[in-house]
């Protein structure tokens, strides 16, 4: 049972995100908060696997309380993903440099909020391969100093710095391997080796390192 708590400060998203969750098996809505402090709180009381953050609410914002939850080694495994009105929401990349597993759309299609939680909770990162290349390309360097090498790069093969670049594209295992004529197990493999190397704790942190790091394509 994945077990999720749900921030925002509208009522009325918080009952349709209620309405959708507690009809779905295997997920449980386990509580909701209506502000960022209390949402912290909650986090820290109920354990979740997920938790559904909206980036701008009341008294403490999404954002502060994302650093909060990922600061916490209590909370080590709780994943969170932002809620946002935008597809291209001007906090996106702080969001995920500073620990969210991705983001989501109000106004997405229940099964891609279904989805969301489901991946989170798998371990995977929510950033589709065209969202990712987008928040890149407008945010990534107007919101990290260029090329600032994180202190574990060195421990990577080059292959690994490759592979880790071609990620940093927005592109998924089936491309990458496309690109580089190997199979979408070698990728994943060799993603899952930096993932380790550079503690990233999802593959959306790994883009951050990337382009904090300079790997580009």
């Amino acid at each position: 049972m994945i077990r999720v708590v749900v921030a925002d400060d509208q009522a009325l998203v918080r009952m349709g995100l209620r309405t959708l969750l507690d009809g779905e098996p295997g997920i449980d809505l386990v509580a909701e908060a209506a502000d960022g402090v209390t949402a912290v709180a909650t986090v820290r009381a109920c354990l979740p696997d997920v938790v559904l953050l909206d980036i701008r609410m009341p008294v403490l914002d999404g954002l502060a309380a994302l650093r909060q939850i990922t600061a916490d080694p209590a909370l080590a495994a709780v994943r969170v993903v932002m809620l946002t009105t935008f597809e291209l929401d001007e906090y996106i990349f702080t969001a995920l440099r500073d620990g969210a597993s991705g983001f989501v759309l109000k106004d997405a299609p229940p099964e891609d909020l279904l989805r969301a939680v489901r991946e989170v909770a798998a371990g995977e990162s929510l950033l589709s391969p065209s969202v990712t290349r987008r928040v890149i390309e407008r945010f990534g360097a107007a919101a990290t100093p260029p090329s600032v090498p994180h202190p574990q790069l060195h421990r990577l093969t080059g292959r690994e710095r490759e592979i880790v670049a071609w990620v940093a594209t927005g592109r998924s295992n089936d491309e990458i391997a496309a690109e580089l004529v190997v199979s979408p197990a070698t990728v994943r493999t060799h993603v899952s080796r930096a993932m380790l190397k550079l503690h990233a704790r999802d593959r959306a942190q790994l883009v951050v390192f990337a382009v904090q790091s300079g790997l580009r394509r």
